[in-house]
């Protein structure tokens, strides 16, 4: 097999999203309100992409620190073609908000590569966020569009994950 066998997906055309697609968007507590922005985005998207709303799964978890375990229970059950995981996880003062980050992304990419079910992250970690009106409105509109970009990548991944099964699926003879 050569690479001209696996059809590129342009970033302009995003597919669509089959009906039957199930989706977990996973998002912590911290700062809900905007960490929302991020799963709310998320699913309106895919439900423009064509995803019945659903089996478009919210599940909320305390903090970021729990996703990664959530994230693959959700893969290992069979029930999701893909999880979203979104997070703000901030700097406090002190240097554990560089401890979760590495766990929660370390996790995530864990999780996909041990259930083979694609894993999108919007668990950001912006530098020095304080929480006042300036960083808070920049941030509740950056996690609407990170969530619309999960979005676009879930449904871009699941595309190229099914046309790769298809051209490794036997050949009837």
């Amino acid at each position: 097999m050569n690479q001209t066998d696996i059809q590129h997906l342009s970033n302009d055309a995003t597919p669509r999203v089959p009906s039957s697609t199930r989706i977990a968007i996973i998002s912590a507590n911290w700062h809900d309100d905007i960490v929302h922005q991020a799963r709310d985005s998320a699913t309106r998207r895919l439900i423009e992409l064509g995803a019945n709303v659903a089996n478009v799964q919210n599940v909320e978890l305390p903090g970021a620190f729990e996703i990664p375990l959530m994230a693959k229970k959700l893969a290992e059950s069979g029930q999701f073609d893909a999880v979203i995981a979104c997070a703000l996880i901030v700097n406090g003062g002190i240097y554990r908000h560089e401890f979760v980050t590495t766990a929660v992304i370390d996790g995530l990419m864990r999780v996909q590569l041990d259930t083979g079910v694609p894993v999108f992250s919007v668990a950001l970690t912006p530098l020095n966020f304080h929480d006042h009106d300036d960083h808070h409105e920049y941030f509740f509109n950056h996690f609407l569009k990170k969530g619309e970009e999960a979005a676009n990548a879930c449904a871009h991944t699941l595309a190229q994950h099914a046309q790769v099964a298809q051209l490794l699926a036997p050949q009837a003879a």
